[in-house]
């Protein structure tokens, strides 16, 4: 007699969470719409982003970099977290919540940033951290969860995976790549980042509500959380572009560059100072252009005035217009001087001519436009003086810093003719030795003012590297430092060269501006 069959045991019911069932796929077009649509308001957050803090934090490489990585960083939080709800939820009933959050955390940005800004202002890397992180993490993270719950969505056909998934990854690519040129070369130049933001706010939740309507008529779904959280929600995105209109403003006006704002010197009714990025930058006297407040322009002022006898006219080249101070006071101490100027923010000669006293004629002439690839087109020795005043914040564009830079300055400059470049540095001074190293490798005579406690190296200071392919007035430039700045010292020869030391010559394919400038 057979033994009897064994007993057949149930399998155990699975411990894992049931994966609810999702909902059906969105028309090709809409799901494609989506995807591009909120990965292009990334990057437009990302752009607006560094120019939202620079008022506070400055517009360095640092400050770059953080926008860069914080937004990647929350673009990989957003994916991972999109992704980890979509296997628990309908992604339909998500999409619209995405957006619509996005959209209320965009219009708390600005005020939010505005306000912490004043806080946090200064170059501390915490801060920029800080402060860069509250401008885009939050709505950059919700706007990276759309692609996977659309990617969820679309998912009906395993043996299709890959295309749709390569498909939509090659879609957001390019909403990305559209909404960075737009905005670079669109959005920056004809609105105020309030305008852009506030824009994109409407624009994202405009967007989440009609999307919201349209699902839900096509497959009923219970948005999620109770209604009071929703109207919150709908109250404090109202709040916060309401918010957005009174929040502290550190623009005048907003240019390609720069965030820049003119005021008024209570102790001379014809002062006026520009301010970029908040940083003061230059100062002029409208009804005295020979009147000279900062220290580095009387300093240039004072070499430009031994550069020729008095009341001789000049050839000068400025890269660099900021307000206009030094071609301003070279028309009126030399008449006749024709002054070229380079400058690559043409919201600034325009704002200069509106509010700074700048007058373009035959006398100063400005061209907009990036001065390493102007100066290439200036004819050989057809400058007296060549002066360097261009800065991004309070650094030298890396590119006007090296030797080759150096090297076409030389090429301008007539025999005898000066070069004077004014340089922004800090304890331990790894720039300026390193800036005077490369000018000095195609100048053959060069001499460095300054003030005794920045060479030091007990503060930082504004430093003028002065040179020249023939000997210097060194006797004549003391003489006319002692009359407009008695504590600034001029160092030169074996002074000099103990002071750079083994220097670093910044080459275009090395110059790590923004580092040596870091303090230590």
């Amino acid at each position: 007699m057979s033994s009897p069959p064994p007993d057949v045991a149930t399998p155990p019911a699975s411990s894992a969470t049931p994966v609810p069932v999702t909902g059906r796929a969105l028309p090709n077009g809409l799901a494609a719409f989506l995807v591009f649509f909120s990965s292009g308001a990334v990057l437009v957050l990302e752009t607006v982003a560094l120019r939202l803090v620079g008022p506070y934090v400055g517009v360095t490489l640092q400050v770059t970099s953080s926008v860069i990585g914080i937004a990647l960083a929350a673009i990989a939080y957003g994916a991972w977290s999109g992704g980890w709800l979509a296997d628990r939820r309908n992604p339909r009933g998500l999409l619209a919540p995405a957006l619509v959050l996005a959209g209320i955390a965009t219009a708390v940005t600005l005020p939010v940033v505005r306000y912490a800004g004043e806080v946090l202002r200064g170059g501390a890397a915490s801060g920029i951290l800080l402060l860069v992180s509250l401008a885009v993490f939050v709505p950059a993270a919700l706007l990276a969860a759309v692609t996977p719950l659309v990617v969820k969505l679309q998912l009906a056909d395993l043996r299709r995976t890959g295309q749709v998934v390569g498909r939509l990854s090659g879609i957001g690519t390019l909403g990305g790549i559209t909404a960075t040129l737009l905005t670079g070369f669109v959005l920056v130049a004809a609105l105020r980042s309030t305008v852009i933001l506030l824009a994109l706010a409407v624009a994202l939740g405009l967007v989440g509500i009609g999307l919201g309507w349209y699902l839900r008529r096509q497959e009923p779904t219970e948005l999620p959380g109770p209604a009071r959280i929703r109207a919150g929600l709908a109250v404090l995105g109202l709040i916060g572009a309401g918010l957005s209109t009174v929040a502290p403003n550190p623009c005048d006006i907003e240019t390609a560059y720069h965030c820049a704002r003119v005021t008024s010197d209570p102790n001379r009714p014809t002062g006026r100072t520009l301010l970029l990025n908040s940083a003061q930058h230059s100062y002029v006297d409208l009804a005295n252009p020979k009147h000279l407040e900062y220290a580095y322009t009387k300093w240039i002022g004072a070499v430009a005035d031994v550069a020729a006898p008095a009341g001789q006219r000049l050839d000068a080249l400025h890269l660099g217009g900021g307000g206009f101070t030094v071609p301003s006071y070279l028309t009126a101490a030399r008449p006749g001087t024709d002054n070229v100027v380079f400058e690559i923010d043409g919201g600034l000669v325009e704002l200069g001519e509106r509010e700074l006293g700048v007058r373009p004629g035959p006398e100063l002439r400005a061209v907009v436009g990036d001065a390493r690839m102007l100066v290439a087109d200036e004819p050989t020795d057809s400058r007296d003086l060549v002066v360097g005043d261009a800065f991004g914040h309070l650094v030298v564009p890396w590119h006007l810093a090296t030797r080759e830079m150096a090297a076409e300055v030389r090429r301008v400059t007539r025999p005898g003719g000066v070069y004077v470049q004014n340089v922004i540095d800090y304890p331990p001074l790894r720039f300026i030795r390193a800036e005077l190293a490369t000018v000095a490798a195609e100048f053959t005579h060069v001499a460095l003012i300054a003030p005794p406690e920045a060479l030091a190296e007990e503060r930082g200071s504004n430093f003028l590297i002065v040179a020249s392919d023939s000997p210097l007035p060194l006797t004549a430039v003391r003489a006319r430092l002692a009359e407009v700045d008695r504590g600034v010292s001029l160092i030169s020869g074996a002074d000099l060269t103990d002071f750079v030391g083994e220097a670093l010559v910044l080459t275009d394919d090395y110059a790590p501006v923004d580092q040596l400038l870091a303090t230590a």
